[in-house]
This record gives structure tokens, C-alpha cells and sequence, in this order.
């Protein structure tokens, strides 16, 4: 079942989440056609990438091209009827070019992410469900509210406006009556004129005290729509928008926050607000340019209006100042003369006619010490302690998005002037950040504000082997810096418990699948160095130095450079098995054999190396010799190994391997891995390909049925691996026709094939091969009838052979000279040859060895070639002499090679 089906299962709290996270840009409907197309190409993709990659960045302009072909091609197979759905996958097809081919990265992580929340949402629908914020009710009620409050005090305003005009009609009317009541001669009518002037001076004056009561409710408005806007944009500002600015931290660790609000909707709530700030604002100049000209009120009457108007103008200022964020931060580990790039917005762009300007924006790296001063005196440093190329830009208006940004994609940090170290400190320790700065003029441009934002911190590191320790840091600063710190303070000592839940998040992102709770519980006890209970109390702490700077007991790494390695090798090789959980990973060795011994032979499980670096190792139950089951380890597979042969293929060649623990066939758990057979790249030779083998060791001896086990003699091919494990790799060439098998019982004659081979006293691949007449490959030893299997059927046996075994019984002989003469048909005409055996005396020659040898060399000339052929091995040398032109022997010997495989 798709991911997409099983999304649709879940409960509708949980849907309309899932609905959200897609975000206006990605309709649903595309989501919903184009199920099994997007997760086949995204759904195993890592979380957490290096999006500044060149490679990275044509990645996703490669999926940008392809998804908007897929969606031209999908919405005419749709059928005839369905007409909305061909139209909206058509116009989702044009808005993907317009909007993401400048930036195919935004997209392709988007979906990314968006594809990880669904399997959280699976795997845990109540946590998706409890995302749910009433606060955003409240929210959105108040902008609700505000809105009306102000539609309707711009009602007010504008009737007082109107009341104002007709009362300076009246007081204009006065005036004039009164200059016509003093030209009136007559009395009577005089005195007619001033009663009619007195009622009308009363009625301005009730005018004038009914003006008066609506200003003073217009200003009681004022002040309430001040105050409710200003609970909305603390809302929005301090806990929305810094809520996503703090999960853009803990994104830096992996983590992709479940919040009920995303930036474009932050964003659709601060150009609410400013233009509720806007227009409460010139309704405020509105009704104090109105009073100003009549100047008719009591002088002792309160004006709130100046008082209205500059608490306004410092909201206007906290909501730009607070919205010009970094939408996309720097790389947090940043390597000198490296390509980074960063995108910043303003949130309120679309309003107040900042867009018209293009205002330009200036990049600058600043010490910790000069953020801090920054912060303090909350201007923008001039100072910088670093050079930054390709740092300015300017803030450009997308119709389609309805955002105003600007993407720095070519930065380069060309120099960096580092802060004194002090004790143990070193350079991956020292933070740095970056400054982002503008300004511009709103409105009218009556009004100018200089903005600026700090980015994440960062480590600048001038080497791959510093990266590390310099991701410890960002890991530590990403999981517990609290948003109103001062730059870039971070606590010492943390609960062990927030930093397991960190450090699982990150390994979830890297890899794909989160950590057991038995995982974790192994962490803990590989931090602190000691058997705990489980679960630890929530007041076991942890220090920076145990984290990351103290070595493990008998180890030359920290726990962190151990996690980190581990980290890696999974993220790069073991993805899919380690997401299938067919890795335990995490476990201590003593665990992992005690599961093993309750499980039949051939059983295995893969855990992760406590001794090598990026190592992982398979555990599995053999048979010793006493039929008691025994638990073996092969040595630690590191990146270098799987960069020669995967995981999935060399437990494909262990033979010896049967059941994934607990009982899960091998081949149901890694053959959707396995590498494919390749074409030869030339039909005129026969195929190879590397092949792994299990090889015993000295302290555990692998036996083999019907196989005496007398393999103490073997020794590691690499015994500078710190690791004891008692099963052994290398790898040999093998014809792809031949099926490779242990230690068949085969004869070592030239011509043959061979089951074993030998370097000094190293095996290197028990595999059948398929040689050429050469016999076994040069310098290998053939091992004694013991360490092989059962000899050949007895023969009888030249006396140069029983010569030799009786020395070796003895002991007293590492070199046997006999007088043996090989066969004259061997030899070219007029040659003479002899064979002198030479082994170590603690060797037996099998039986039947010297007739297998020649067995396939009768009646054949011995030329230069077979001669060298005779020779490619260590038991014995063929010496020839040619017959002189004077019958007399010249001497031409043929020394002994023994090269190695």
C-alpha cells in the first residue's frame, strides 16, 4: 500500500494537518494524482542535505522537469469527464514553471519534508492531531476583529468629517447673520434676528458638544484597536514567528516541525496587521488634522490622539523590523572558498509599498562577540570579521508567491579572522553569523527603517576532518539555545533525555528512521560509560566534555565522533536496510549474542562497531566443534569497504548466513538490495565481480561439516583492525558462471579448479574459481589434507612425496631435494628435468599430488610457458637442462615463484 493510501486512512483532525503542510503552492490534488510517481523518486531521499550542492540543486531541477512533465502527461490520460481535475493538474503544471524554475530546490525540499510529516502522521496520529493550536483561533478572531473595529472607525472618521463640515456651515452661518442682524434698523425685527441667532449659537453649540463625544469615542476606538493589535502581533510575533524561528534551529538537527502554522500563513497575518496599523494610523493623523482646525473643544480636555499616534508608529516598527527573517539559513558548518547560498524575506512586503523600491540587502559574517553588540545596542554592526563575495542583492516581488525576497546562491567565504583561543578551546568551537541588513521608506516614504537579522550560528571550517566536531557544536546550539539568549550562550551540563531526543531526531533526518527505545537506552549508557535502569530519571544530566570532548574508555574517539561516524556510513550505505529495520545498529555485543543463542545456526543481526569508527558488523551463530551453538563476529565493514561491495551483496555471499534475526529469511530482507548483474563491457571476455568471503581466525575457528578444524595456524589479513572478531573477509575474482562453494573437496592440479588458497599462512577465498592452466593463482600455499578436507583416494606414491612426508613427520627437514626426473615427454626435445619439493616440514603433501600435477601434462612439451606454470606455486621447482650442441648438459634453472593473490 502506498503511503498516500495509508495517509487517507487516518482520521480527519489528521488529514486536514496533512492538507495544511502541503501549503497553497502544492495543491493536494497533485499530491493525490501523482501518488506513486512522487514517492517512488522522494520517498527515500535523506531529509537533512547540503541544499547549496551543485549537485544537489540539478537533483532537484531534474525532479522540477520532470514532475511538470508528469503532470501535462497525467492530465490528458485523465478521463474525459473529470474537467476539473485536468484543469487544476494543467495550471499546478504552469505555476511549478513559473514559480520554482529560478529556485527547484524549494520545491523539491518542500515535498521532501512534506513526505516525512506523513510518516509521522502514520506512525504517530495522536502527536499530528494534538498539533492543533486553539491560540490560532484567537488569532484569527482578532484580526477578525480588528478588521471591523477598523472599517468602522474609518466610518466614524469619515461621518466626523462630514459633522465637522456642517458645523463650520453653521458657524459660517452665524457669522453671516449676525452682520445682516446689525444692518437691521428695525428694532422689533433686530430683536427677531437675535433670538434666531441665539437658538442657532445653541444649536452649534450641542453640534459642537455632540462632535466633541464622537471624537472622544473615535479616540476610545483608536486606543482599543491599538491594544487589540497589539495582543495579536505579540501573538504572532513572539510565538508564532519565533516558534518557527526556533524550529529552524532544531530543523538544523533534522527535525521537521509539526507546527499548525507555516510562513506563508505568518505572513498572511502580518500583512493583515499592517494594514490594520496603516490605516489606524492615518485615521489618527485624519482626526488630528480635523480638530486642529476647528479648535473649538475645552482646553482642558485630554487629546490621547499624539499620545495614539506615536503608539502606533513603534507597533508599525516592531512588526517590519521583526519580519525581515532569514527563510532559508546558511550552511551552519561553512567551508572557506566554498559556494553557500542563503535567501532572506520581508513578511510584509505586499503591503505599504515596499515592493515599489527593490530595497537592497548586504551580507557580512560578524564574531560572536560583535552579535552580541549588535543585539545590545539593536543596530546593525559595520563590522564584519570575514570576507564575503557576492554578498549584496535586492529584495524583489514575486506576483505569483506574493513574496517579496531576495536568494544568495553564489556567497563565498573568502577569509575569516578568528577570536584568541583560550584553553582547550579550538576553531570548531569558535560561532559565527551572519548579518543581513537593509533599509527603505514606507508608505509615502515618509517614514524609513533600517532592518537587519542574525543568522543560525555558524562554524567556519577550513578542512573535511574538521567537520565533526564542528557539527557538535551546531548540534549542541540547535537543541538548546534558548531564542532570547544572548549570542551564542548555550548551557554546559543538559538532561541527557533532551539531548537522546535530539540526537534521534538527527539520525532520523540522516537516515530516514528513528532510533528504538533500546537504541537510545544504548546511547545512554555509551555517554556515560555505565550500565543504567531503564529508563533513566529525567535528572541524569550530561556535560559538553562527556558529549564531545572526553575519549570513550580504551578509545581514541568521543561519543559524539562515534554517533557522528555511525551516522554517516548508515546515511550513505544502509539507508534502506536500516529503514526496513533489518539492522539493530545500536546494541551491545554482550545483548546481541545473548539474542542469538536462543536462535537456530545461521542466524545473524547487524550492529554497529564499539571499537572502529563507521563500522558495522555482522554477529551470527555458528557450531563449535562440541555442537554447542557459538557466536562469531565478522570484522567491521567501514564506507571504504562498501564503496568495493554493498552490505546487501556480501550477506548474499556469506553462505554461512540463513536468518535475519529473529527468523526472517535473508534473502526476504536484502535481495531488493543487492546489486544487479552488470553487462560485460566487452562480449570477447568472460565476466568477473567481486565476491566476499568469511575466512576463520585464530581465537574462533568456523567449522564446517565433515571438516577436521585445524585452522589455528590462520591469521587476520589486517591485524592493525582494533576489533577481535573471529570470522575474517577478503574478496577474489570469480567467472560468473561458477557458483562459489566452501571448501569442496577438488584436487590441486594444474588445470583445475581450486577451493582454497593461501598466502603465506593467510586464506583469502575459500570460492571456487575457474583458472586457466596456470593451476592456483602465484604464491599460493596449498593447504595439508587437514585444513582442507579429505584426501584424495590413496595412490601409490613416487618416492620423492614419501620422502618428504616422513621428513615432515620427523620434523627435522623444511627442504626436500629428491632425484626424481620428470617424464622425458614433458620435456622439449633434448631436455632433462628434475623436481625438488619445498614446503615447511610442519606440512603434509597430499596423496596423489605430484599424479595430479602431471596428470594433465602428459605427452605435452614443456616450453618457457609451462615451465613458469609448473613453477607458480610453493611446494616445488622444476629445473630443466637443455642438451648442449656438445652432449653435454647446460644447466638453465627455473626458480620457485611465489607471489601472492
Amino acid at each position: 500500500m502506498s503511503l498516500w493510501a495509508r495517509v487517507n486512512q487516518l482520521p480527519q483532525p489528521v488529514l486536514e494537518q496533512i492538507r495544511y503542510i502541503y501549503g497553497n503552492s502544492f495543491p493536494i490534488e497533485v499530491r493525490h494524482y501523482l501518488a506513486e510517481w512522487i514517492e517512488e523518486r522522494l520517498l527515500n531521499v535523506p531529509v537533512y542535505q547540503h541544499e547549496q550542492d551543485s549537485a544537489y540543486e540539478q537533483e532537484a531541477a531534474t525532479f522540477l522537469n520532470q514532475l511538470i512533465n508528469e503532470l501535462e502527461r497525467t492530465a490528458i490520460n485523465l478521463p474525459e469527464d473529470n474537467v476539473t481535475g485536468r484543469i487544476r493538474l494543467n495550471e499546478s503544471a504552469r505555476n511549478f514553471r513559473q514559480l520554482f524554475s529560478h529556485n527547484p530546490v524549494q520545491l523539491y525540499s518542500h515535498l521532501i519534508n512534506c513526505l516525512q510529516r506523513e510518516r509521522q502522521c502514520i506512525a504517530y496520529p495522536e502527536e499530528c492531531v494534538n498539533v492543533q493550536d486553539p491560540e490560532i483561533a484567537e488569532v484569527i478572531n482578532g484580526l477578525q476583529q480588528l478588521q471591523m473595529l477598523v472599517r468602522a472607525n474609518e466610518n466614524d472618521n469619515r461621518n466626523l468629517v462630514k459633522d465637522y463640515e456642517h458645523l463650520l456651515l453653521e458657524i459660517h452661518e452665524i457669522t453671516k447673520n449676525k452682520a445682516q442682524m446689525e444692518a437691521i434698523d428695525n428694532a422689533q425685527l433686530r430683536e427677531h434676528a437675535r433670538a434666531a441667532l441665539v437658538q442657532q449659537e445653541r444649536n452649534v453649540n450641542e453640534t459642537v458638544t455632540l462632535i466633541t463625544g464622537k471624537r472622544l469615542n473615535l479616540v476610545d476606538n483608536f486606543r482599543k484597536t491599538i491594544q487589540l493589535t497589539s495582543q495579536v502581533q505579540e501573538k504572532v510575533l513572539h510565538k508564532y514567528l519565533t516558534q518557527w524561528k526556533i524550529n529552524q534551529g532544531f530543523a538544523g538537527n533534522g527535525a521537521s516541525g509539526m507546527s499548525a502554522s507555516n510562513l506563508d500563513t505568518i505572513q498572511a497575518w502580518c500583512e493583515n496587521l499592517a494594514e490594520i496599523i496603516w490605516n489606524t494610523k492615518d485615521q489618527i493623523r485624519l482626526a488630528m488634522k480635523n480638530k486642529s482646525k476647528l479648535n473649538i473643544e475645552e482646553p482642558n480636555l485630554p487629546d490621547f490622539l499624539p499620545q495614539s499616534l506615536v503608539e502606533v508608529t513603534n507597533l508599525l516598527k516592531a512588526l517590519i523590523t521583526t519580519t525581515f527573517i532569514i527563510e532559508k539559513q546558511p550552511p551552519q558548518v561553512m567551508k572557506t572558498n566554498t559556494r553557500f547560498a542563503a535567501t532572506v524575506r520581508l513578511l510584509i512586503g505586499n503591503t505599504l509599498n515596499i515592493r515599489m523600491s527593490n530595497p537592497l540587502v548586504r551580507v557580512s559574517i560578524i564574531s560572536e562577540a560583535q552579535a552580541q553588540a549588535t543585539q545590545q545596542s539593536n543596530k546593525a554592526s559595520e563590522q564584519s570579521c570575514g570576507e564575503i563575495m557576492n554578498n549584496t542583492g535586492n529584495l524583489e516581488y514575486n506576483e505569483t508567491t506574493k513574496q517579496l525576497s531576495v536568494s544568495f546562491r553564489n556567497m563565498q567565504l573568502k577569509k575569516i579572522k578568528r577570536a584568541e583561543k583560550k584553553g582547550t578551546e579550538s576553531v570548531m568551537d569558535e560561532k559565527f553569523a551572519l548579518l543581513f541588513q537593509s533599509s527603505f521608506a514606507v508608505g509615502h516614504g515618509d517614514l524609513v527603517f533600517s532592518v537587519w537579522t542574525i543568522s543560525l550560528p555558524v562554524v567556519v571550517i577550513v578542512h573535511g576532518n574538521q567537520e565533526p566536531q564542528s557539527w557538535a557544536t551546531i548540534t549542541w546550539d540547535n537543541a538548546f539555545a534558548d531564542i532570547n539568549r544572548v549570542p551564542f550562550h548555550v548551557p554546559d551540563k543538559v538532561s541527557w533525555n533532551l539531548l537522546a531526543e535530539a540526537l534521534n531526531t538527527k539520525f532520523r533526518a540522516s537516515t530516514g528512521r528513528s532510533m528504538t527505545p533500546e537504541n537510545m537506552h544504548f546511547l545512554c549508557e555509551k555517554a556515560f560509560r555505565a550500565n543504567l535502569q531503564y529508563p533513566v530519571s529525567n535528572d541524569l544530566t550530561i556535560t559538553w566534555s562527556q558529549f564531545c570532548k572526553e575519549p570513550l574508555p580504551d578509545r581514541t574517539f568521543t561519543f559524539w565522533e562515534w554517533f557522528y561516524a555511525a551516522m554517516k556510513v548508515t546515511r550513505e550505505h544502509l539507508r534502506g536496510p536500516w529503514n526496513d529495520g533489518s539492522i539493530v545498529g545500536f546494541i551491545h555485543k554482550s545483548k546481541a549474542e545473548d539474542y542469538l543463542l536462543k536462535c537456530s545456526r545461521g542466524t545473524f543481526l547487524l550492529r554497529f562497531s564499539d571499537s572502529e569508527l563507521g563500522g558495522i558488523t555482522i554477529a551470527w551463530v555458528n557450531e563449535s566443534n562440541d555442537g554447542q551453538p557459538q557466536i562469531l563476529h565478522i570484522q567491521p565493514f567501514t564506507a571504504k569497504d562498501f564503496a568495493t561491495r554493498s552490505l546487501s551483496d556480501r550477506i548474499r555471499d556469506f553462505e554461512d548466513l540463513f536468518y535475519l534475526y529473529p527468523n526472517k529469511p535473508k534473502n526476504e530482507a536484502f535481495d531488493r538490495y543487492t546489486t544487479p548483474p552488470g553487462q560485460p563491457r566487452n562480449r570477447n571476455y568472460i565476466p568477473s565481480e567481486v565476491r566476499a568471503v568469511l575466512m576463520p581466525s585464530n581465537n574462533n575457528p568456523i567449522s564446517y561439516p565433515n571438516t577436521p578444524n585445524s585452522y589455528g595456524h590462520l591469521q587476520s589479513p589486517d591485524a592493525s583492525r582494533d576489533t577481535p572478531t573471529s570470522g575474517i573477509t577478503d574478496v577474489t575474482f570469480r567467472s560468473d558462471s561458477v557458483r562459489p562453494t566452501y571448501f569442496p573437496e577438488a584436487r590441486y592440479g594444474m588445470g583445475h579448479n581450486y577451493a582454497a588458497s593461501y598466502s603465506g599462512s593467510n586464506m583469502s577465498s575459500p570460492a571456487r574459481s575457474q583458472t586457466s592452466p596456470m593451476g592456483p593463482p602465484p604464491g599460493q600455499e596449498l593447504p595439508s589434507p587437514t585444513s582442507v578436507g579429505s584426501p584424495p583416494p590413496a595412490q601409490q606414491l613416487p618416492a620423492c612425496v614419501e620422502q618428504f612426508n616422513s621428513a615432515a613427520a620427523a620434523g627435522n627437514s623444511t627442504s626436500v631435494a629428491t632425484d626424481s626426473t620428470l617424464p622425458s615427454e614433458l620435456l622439449q626435445p633434448g631436455a632433462t628435468g628434475s623436481l625438488t619439493l619445498r614446503t615447511s616440514a610442519t606440512e603434509h603433501m597430499p596423496e596423489g599430488f605430484l599424479e595430479n600435477i602431471l596428470s594433465d601434462y602428459q605427452g605435452q612439451e614443456l616450453d618457457d610457458v609451462s615451465m613458469a606454470q609448473l613453477n607458480t606455486n610453493s611446494f616445488y621447482t622444476v629445473t630443466t637442462m637443455p642438451q648442449s650442441s656438445g652432449g653435454s648438459n647446460a644447466a638453465a634453472s627455473s626458480p620457485a615463484m611465489a607471489n601472492g593473490i
